[in-house]
């Protein structure tokens, strides 16, 4: 397609923003794309912008860039538009989460059964659904044909409500599904067929196979109870955690799903550390959060050093230097970062570029996908989205059969999906009687004076957020 234009909203997440961009610079095919850049923090975006250009001089691209503050100007005559923006930020996330923890909800209200993940409010984030509805709606207006591909969370609420209110073409990509490589390494090997299936941060593995059709799993439960130590909070496919959710579900959960789990093991930090490991007790305890916010600085620092080097003339290779020994307390994660993004022989580990150049191109390849269900799994509503795996090529998609068993399907995604459905219902009619019956059914609720007390404070914050997205041109 010529003049192809993708807009990424929230562009400001530079690390995000920086792998669509480098992947781009990788895809000859989408050579002469217009990529729009859009966020409301100004220094970010102008850092941003600075860091793209030169990464795509690095590798010789053909990529012209817009930076605009404007959302509207941003979807206009889009083809593609990427959502990774967080509506409020996690200054919003925290103030939730304190209030919360302020009358007795520990890690906050929206930690729900099966919705303990980072960044994913459900209950309290009008403020993010209304941010989804409205770019959804600018695409209706001004770019009609244009792909909306969801990368905030939360991936199920959003893709959900998106679809269902609007119809317009849409999709929601999550990478949680590479931690099948953790157990694929586990058992040793290289060559091996997989498939995931169920919803955001809940998938579980349908199918672990070597090629010549040997069952995996039998390698797998070889290793069930080895010791682990994780080497950061979000280090937990092999924790404790999984390996107990697949004796209680039947299938071993992946990526996120080890996080999205029962008060068993969320009641308190001890309780974390004893599932999750020490010293962290996971990516959602209090420490693991720390640490996760620690990192998170320090890229935000990386970034911004880095943008000024070049600002100064520095050639991105020489400024990487410069920059990791600026901050050698960076895990080796984020270093590794740097270096797959000047690597011409890798893509990064995000499948928007990827899934564009199939639907551009008709290049046919395999994608986890956030669709509606529509019949897709069975036992699921059709009016929900599901997180399954597709080949796409040009505009179609040729989805896998799936078949989950009777016991992941009724004790773990009809739970799950029925908190979707409830918390887009509180979303859409503001009605709090509904969010009050929620909260009195929460393991952590003593009476329904606690209720009305943090429903009375969160309340007017939640009706501020949402304005402040209504009110953003």
């Amino acid at each position: 397609m010529a003049n192809l234009r993708i807009s990424i909203i929230g562009a400001g997440s530079a690390v995000f923003s920086m792998r669509i961009v480098s992947d781009l610079c990788k895809m000859p095919k989408l050579s002469g794309t217009e990529v729009v850049l859009m966020d409301i923090d100004e220094e970010r975006l102008e850092n941003f912008l600075v860091l793209a250009r030169e990464l795509t001089e690095f590798f010789g691209a053909n990529l012209k860039f817009e930076k605009t503050l404007s959302l509207r100007k941003a979807i206009e005559g889009a083809d593609f538009v990427i959502n990774t923006a967080l509506a409020g930020g996690h200054e919003y996330l925290n103030k939730v989460r304190a209030i919360g923890e302020k009358y007795g909800y520990y890690r906050g209200i929206d930690a729900q059964n099966y919705n303990f993940v980072t960044d994913y409010l459900n209950l309290t984030n009008w403020n993010q659904m209304t941010l989804f509805l409205k770019i959804a709606n600018l695409i209706k207006e001004l770019a009609p044909n244009a792909w909306y591909l969801q990368a905030a969370n939360p991936v199920l609420e959003g893709t959900t409500l998106v679809s269902t209110e609007t119809g317009i073409k849409m999709v929601g990509f999550c990478h949680g599904h590479f931690s099948v490589e953790t157990l694929a390494e586990l058992v040793g090997v290289k060559d091996y067929e997989w498939q995931v299936a169920g919803v955001n941060h809940g998938i579980w593995l349908t199918k672990f196979e070597s090629r010549d059709g040997k069952n995996l799993y039998e390698e797998l439960v070889k290793y069930a109870d080895k010791p682990h130590k994780p080497s950061t909070p979000f280090d937990d496919q092999l924790s404790p955690v999984a390996w107990d959710m697949y004796r209680t579900y039947g299938l071993f959960p992946i990526g996120d799903t080890v996080r999205n789990s029962t008060w068993k093991y969320h009641r308190n930090l001890e309780t974390k550390k004893r599932w999750y490991g020490e010293p962290w007790g996971g990516a959602d305890s209090e420490l693991g959060w720390e640490w996760y916010v620690s990192q998170l600085n320090a890229v935000v620092n990386m970034i911004e050093l880095f943008a000024k080097a070049v600002k100064n003339g520095q050639k991105l290779t020489n400024a990487k230097d410069v920059v990791l020994n600026a901050i050698p307390h960076a895990s080796e994660e984020w270093k590794n970062l740097i270096a797959d993004l000047l690597d011409p022989s890798k893509l990064s580990r995000e499948q928007h570029v990827p899934f564009i150049d199939s639907v551009v191109n008709s290049e046919r390849r395999r994608f986890v996908v956030n669709v509606l269900n529509n019949g897709k799994i069975k036992g699921l509503d059709d009016d929900i989205a599901v997180e399954v795996c597709a080949y796409v090529e040009g505009e179609k998609f040729e989805f896998e059969e799936v078949s989950l068993p009777k016991r992941v399907l009724e004790w773990y995604l009809k739970p799950r999906t029925l908190l979707a459905k409830q918390a887009l219902e509180v979303f859409k009619t503001k009605n709090l009687k509904l969010l009050e019956d929620i909260l009195e059914r929460d393991p952590r609720t003593k009476s329904s004076e606690q209720v009305r007390k943090v429903i009375d404070e969160l309340y007017p914050i939640m009706l501020k957020e949402q304005k402040k997205v209504e009110e953003q041109e």
